[in-house]
């Protein structure tokens, strides 16, 4: 009983053994390209999150849920930063949504009240222009995000600095134009389709604007929880005892892991599913196999071999199946997950446990779905098999 006999029987059962290899190569790429897939967007995920800044933190005002008008207009920053140790930023944002119309051209955005800190602390850098400065006081001047800048085209020409918009019953000068940013699901502002003046000015537009959140940044070198920490309860003091909530990236960063693992998970059983199918197909051939060869089985057993010879041929058969469609199916896995990093500039992340999982998978479903026809095979009596056509 030799390697060789057992790929010449599969070589002579012709399309049958294409068919059922076919199935294996499917289930085993599917488990490796969809693993590798999903662990690719994890990371895009990762790194575009990480690359906003680590530490960054968010504070919220939970307690004033549905009570917007109890918020002050804003928070006395410089005492924040001197009471609370390790931060290098901090500011106040509030949000107003209006519309915005440059030469007959209307957008609506959500106009951000803030300072100068806001663009260190979240990264923001102007692709043409400046942002706010600590100079601009209450001046009408306004810094567009490249959604809204794009959005308000006028003769076939994107808002720059130096137009003027009408927002309310003000006009403003586009002072900069931000570069494009992808969101950041820590920071709730949306920097693309926002547009950004000096916090003082936010009355001129609303005379109930209230802050809605104070982002600030720490030292590479602190621990966040404890600056978080800290924020909370000054925080907190100078709003009478209200309750503050302060996000920090590392909770984010956990519960996007987390989703990321469940995620992989998912996509690595329906992998498994095409798996299963494949095995069902292996065991369909492998069972015409046997019926088809019941004469040569009978002669093997009169001239002496045991059914466990002829359990140990038809498995040998089953894992040449499963060998050549797994191995197979990694390399097709690789080369799709490749393909699709290419086309969607995701980050490529093949990885060895995925490759580990589908070869093993595709290995382990062969020979289970293999070791029946196997078992029916050893268990035919020589007679019977014998007398068969």
């Amino acid at each position: 009983m030799h390697w060789a006999e057992s790929l010449e029987n599969l070589r002579s059962m012709g399309q049958r053994s294409w068919l059922a290899l076919l199935g294996i190569v499917v289930g085993s790429a599917s488990v490796v390209a969809l693993l590798d897939i999903g662990r690719s967007a994890s990371e895009d995920t990762m790194r575009t999150f990480k690359g906003m800044g680590t530490e960054t933190l968010v504070a919220n005002f939970p307690g004033f849920s549905g009570r917007k008008m109890l918020l002050p207009q804003t928070v006395d920053t410089p005492a924040l930063m001197h009471s609370v140790p390790h931060l290098m930023h901090i500011t106040s944002v509030s949000q107003y949504g209006t519309r915005i119309g440059r030469q007959g051209v209307r957008y609506d955005a959500s106009v951000i009240g803030t300072t100068a800190a806001l663009a260190m602390i979240i990264d923001l850098h102007p692709a043409s222009g400046r942002f706010l400065s600590p100079m601009d006081g209450h001046a009408l001047v306004v810094v567009l995000g490249a959604e809204v800048a794009k959005s308000l085209t006028v003769s076939g020409r994107a808002a720059h600095p130096g137009d003027l918009l009408t927002m309310g019953d003000y006009q403003y000068q586009v002072i900069g134009v931000l570069a494009p940013k992808p969101h950041n699901p820590l920071i709730p502002v949306s920097v693309d389709s926002s547009v950004f003046i000096p916090a003082p000015g936010m009355r001129r537009l609303s005379s109930t604007a209230r802050i809605g959140n104070v982002v600030a940044r720490a030292s590479p070198q602190a621990d966040l929880q404890s600056v978080a920490d800290s924020l909370e309860a000054r925080l907190s003091a100078q709003l009478g005892g209200r309750d503050v909530a302060v996000q920090i990236p590392r909770q984010l960063i956990e519960s996007l892991k987390h989703q990321a693992q469940t995620f992989a998970w998912l996509l690595a059983g329906l992998g498994g599913i095409s798996l299963i199918v494949a095995g069902v197909g292996v065991m369909n051939v492998m069972l015409m196999s046997v019926r088809e060869r019941r004469r040569e089985i009978g002669v093997r057993m009169a001239l002496g071999a045991r059914p466990r010879d002829i359990r140990a041929l038809f498995l040998l058969e089953a894992s040449h199946l499963s060998v050549v469609g797994a191995l197979s199916g990694a390399l097709l896995g690789s080369v799709v997950a490749w393909g699709f990093s290419r086309c969607s500039g995701w980050p490529l992340s093949l990885s060895f446990d995925a490759l580990l999982l589908g070869v093993g998978s595709s290995l382990l479903i062969g020979l289970f779905f293999g070791s029946y026809p196997a078992v029916v095979a050893a268990r035919l009596s020589p007679a019977t098999a014998l007398r068969d056509d």
